[in-house]
């Protein structure tokens, strides 16, 4: 499903460059559950953003169901991208005036999809998520683990076949990112592409893959047994 071949990636702070990525070669079977892991300013967020399409690399090649996606125009990136991944962030990055339901109905609005299928798509992903209680509350009156389950509802809609979450537990208690992580792990079962990038050892311990990262390299890559 995703293969990086040599990729670099640095940026410019002040005087400074910054070696974001440093020959990255990875690839990752399509139904893997896998964790990055790694202190601050090791490359885990900027490698998740190559993947999701967020970012260019400086070089290399980064292959996504086999699609060459480097030289790809950003009209085709966007659509490679809204066809095939769905993020999670650590702020949720929900839209606070609207509803539950508006939230993660917004992919479906911006794809042009009817308003009757819409309707159908996101009663079957509340329900999923347990949120049909909350689908008309906004999402300024909803826990910070209802929102997470919004923002996850959001990533799924669109059915993506990747799902990349970046520290999704980050801003949650503890009960409350069990929660999360049970979900999220649920999705892997039910055939989905599941990548988490993490700072805690124990929620990356559950993946069936830990990618370790340092510096901007790959320095681990351990399969559990």
């Amino acid at each position: 499903m995703i293969n990086v071949i040599g990729v670099n990636k640095s940026f410019v702070l002040g005087d400074q460059t910054v070696h974001a990525l440093r020959d990255i070669n990875l690839t990752i079977e399509r139904g893997e559950y896998l964790s990055v892991m790694g202190p601050s300013g090791s490359g885990k967020s900027t490698l998740l953003n190559l993947l999701g399409l967020l970012d260019r690399p400086d070089d290399g090649q980064y292959f996504l169901n086999n699609i060459e996606t480097t030289a790809l125009a950003e009209e085709e990136r966007a659509r490679l991208r809204g066809a095939h991944v769905g993020f999670i962030f650590q702020s949720f990055h929900l839209v606070p005036r609207l509803t539950a339901r508006e939230n993660i109905e917004l992919p479906l609005v911006l794809a042009g999809v009817a308003p009757a299928d819409r309707k159908v798509r996101v009663d079957e992903t509340l329900v999923q998520l347990g949120l049909q209680d909350r689908a008309n509350n906004a999402a300024t009156q909803l826990s910070g683990g209802q929102r997470q389950r919004v923002a996850i509802g959001r990533a799924l809609i669109m059915k993506p076949d990747l799902l990349l979450a970046d520290e999704p537990t980050g801003n949650l208690d503890s009960k409350s990112g069990r929660d999360v992580m049970d979900l999220l792990e649920e999705l892997h079962h039910q055939g989905i592409t599941l990548l988490v990038v993490t700072h805690d050892l124990a929620l990356g311990d559950r993946a069936h893959r830990k990618i370790g990262m340092i510096d901007g390299a790959i320095v681990t890559d351990v399969r559990r047994t």
